[in-house]
This record gives C-alpha cells, structure tokens and sequence, in this order.
C-alpha cells in the first residue's frame, strides 16, 4: 500500500503525469525514514532534513509535521512488515514543460514502504569492500535530491567491482559514500567530514557522533584527506538502511589487517542498543 496525493492505493494503481517536473526534470527531493517495530526512527530529524531538502530547492513544504507524522503512521500501519523504509517523494508538480518555476501547481507528494533489511551478522562480522572515484557531483550534495543519476553511476563502478559502496574523493579530500556516510579512525581517533554543501548531513552520522561523545571517544570533525583515508586504522560506513558497517577493503587492498576493528565492534553494540532504547521508551 501507498500514498498518492491524498489517497492510499495499492501500488499497481498508482500514476503520475508524464509531465511531473519529478519525471521532465528530476525537480524534487526525497527522504527515507527506517522503521523498527512499526516505529519510526529519529522521525523529527528525517523531517527536519526534508525541510532543508524543500529549502534548498525552493518548494513549500505541502504538509505540516503533524500532517507527515500521521501519515507515515497510517503508511506503516497499512503494511505488514514489522521493520520498514519508508520512502518519502516530493515533486513541483505537473506542468507545461519549462525551466521556470510553475505558479499555481499543486506538489506531488509520494509515500511508500518496503521491508527494512538490515546487514547480516555475517557482514557485521566480515565488513565490506568498497572502491574510491572522484566526486564529479553537483556543489549542493546537502540536498536530498532526487535527480541521483551521478551517484547512480558512481555506485554501479562498486557494482562492477564485486564492491559493496563507492567512496567519494573531491580535491584530494573524503566526502561520502555513493549512498552513505564515511568515516575514518586513525590513531584511536574517530574523524568524520565536515557537513558542508558536499555530502549528505546523514541522520546515521548525527547518532555516531553522539554516540562517541557519550562512550567518550576521541572525536575530530575536519576534512579528511585521501592519505588519510588509504592509511587508515579503521573505516566505517553508515546510512539509515545499513546502519553501521565496517569497511575492510578499499580498491581491492585491506585495510590495517583486513577485519572489522576494535572501535567498530564498540560502535556497532552501542548503536544496536540507542537503537533498542529509543524504540522501548517509543513504545
């Protein structure tokens, strides 16, 4: 079951016009909210950043939060799975074909869930290969955009490489993930980037902060640079749907020995049990 501009309909009946500027021009955001036990995690910041997404693009914000968080209730509820990603999809709306700013059009607004699949405890325990490119994406990576066909060629050159991610280089410094956030550990020192207009300011990177924070771990928030990087002790990857992972093999080398590190595995346990905590106390 999804939504569609005001209704819930199976997802067979769903249309949109072919002119939606979401279709003609990629003119719109997005979000993807992951939900444990029919509850939505860290709901007020997913919305939060969705409001910086419409922000950026100048689009008014078509429902209230009270509105988004009764519907993402109602859109959990009418499906089965009891861990969700619900994926939220703003356009500008249909209009005549023109690069200007359309007045008078309604948004398209689209929801829907499909079941939260979490890493294994095989990849937990093994970690991930990625493989490194340059960032060649747009000055306004901040923006949850739906036009993502840079990342989508950036994330099929790890696809082509037997590789889980892509890991972004711009200028000789670390960005992101194709589809996440990166971080670096070097000497017991947990480094992640900047957020800046060059990466996604990640709801996943916002926990691991504080996370470390609360356990006390040695934390620096900078630019990190590609020697950085290939020299590290540890990397991780996080995102919403992958949660925390540890990287072992970067453009085919390992990396330090090849095998999830000491501060991932205490990462990784703090952040299963913020996240049973918070879904508790949400009960």
């Amino acid at each position: 079951m999804i939504y569609l501009n005001g209704r819930f309909m199976p997802i067979e009946e769903a249309r949109v016009p072919v002119l939606d500027r979401g279709f003609i021009f990629g003119d719109g955001v997005y979000e993807v909210i992951p939900v444990y036990s029919r509850r939505p995690f860290r709901l007020p910041e997913h919305l939060k950043r969705l409001q910086h997404s419409l922000d950026g693009i100048r689009l008014s914000n078509p429902l209230s939060e009270e509105e988004w968080v009764r519907l993402i209730g109602e859109l959990v509820e009418r499906n089965q799975d009891e861990d969700q990603s619900v994926y939220l999809h703003i356009t500008r709306g249909v209009a005549k074909r023109d690069h200007a700013f359309p007045t008078g059009v309604a948004p398209t607004v689209f929801m829907m869930s499909n079941p939260l699949v979490t890493s294994t405890p095989e990849l937990v325990e093994s970690g991930i290969a990625v493989v490194s490119a340059a960032d060649n994406r747009w000055l306004r990576c901040d923006i949850k955009a739906i036009a993502l066909l840079p990342n989508v060629l950036l994330r099929q050159l790890a696809v082509d490489a037997g590789a889980a991610e892509t890991l972004l280089l711009r200028d000789g410094f670390l960005t992101e993930g194709a589809a996440s956030n990166i971080f670096v550990v070097r000497d017991d020192v947990l480094l992640a980037p900047p957020k800046d207009n060059l990466m996604l300011p990640g709801i996943t990177y916002d926990v691991i902060l504080e996370l470390a924070a609360a356990a006390s771990l040695k934390i620096e928030v900078r630019r990190i640079s590609e020697h950085e990087v290939r020299t590290a002790q540890e990397l991780w990857l996080t995102s919403s749907t992958k949660e925390v992972l540890a990287i072992t093999h970067l453009d085919g080398k390992p990396v330090a020995d090849g095998k999830p590190g000491p501060l991932f595995r205490q990462m990784y346990h703090l952040y299963q049990d913020y996240k049973n905590t918070v879904m508790r106390a949400a009960a």
